[in-house]
């Protein structure tokens, strides 16, 4: 019989650590991607209610120790780091724990280096402390967590791990170059 072994999607890259900021793969976590059905919101948010989290607004997340709940697109949210409860015949379903690399990017640069790649406003006041949003990162689709003032979760397809690391990686590197 085969014995397969869980591997990380980067294998055992090492965190970088470049103009002040570190790009770090993050560890293992449950991810269930949850879609409510048409009129079943209110089941949804009530059997989320039993693990203290609901279904986020468009571009939120919820925070509950480990566990948080992040808008990823039009009636979809990833529920992260917690079992999904029981939410019976109100959403659609499915473990995408094995298909997402998640990787942290903390730093005095982070947003400047996520501006590089992410076609969007990264600015605090239009990405708070808690804002979840869909995007690309070059040509990555990509999911991007504030979770501080400098401090993302950036989750892209398992399959495109090592070209995000990259593209984030070189814009780190630009950036210190430029501080020399």
């Amino acid at each position: 019989m085969v014995n397969l072994i869980a591997t990380a999607p980067l294998g055992y890259i090492k965190p970088v650590t470049l103009a002040g900021t570190t790009l770090a793969q993050m560890d293992w976590a449950q991810i269930t991607s949850i879609a409510p059905f048409s009129g079943r919101l209110a089941d949804v948010d009530r059997a989320l209610g039993k693990i203290g989290l609901g279904f986020p607004a468009p571009n939120t997340m919820t925070i509950r120790g480990d566990a948080r709940i992040a808008w990823t697109g039009r009636d979809q949210a990833f529920l992260i780091g917690a079992d999904c409860p029981d939410l019976g015949d109100a959403a659609a379903v499915t473990d995408q724990s094995d298909a997402w690399a998640r990787f942290a990017l903390a730093g005095p640069a982070a947003v400047e280096a996520l501006a590089h790649y992410v076609p969007v406003d990264l600015r605090a006041s239009a990405l708070p402390v808690g804002a979840s949003i869909r995007s690309q990162l070059y040509h990555v689709p990509a999911c991007l967590m504030r979770m501080g003032a400098d401090t993302f979760e950036v989750m892209v397809f398992r399959s495109m791990a090592h070209t995000a690391w990259h593209e984030l990686e070189d814009a780190l590197r630009i950036l210190a170059a430029r501080a020399l």
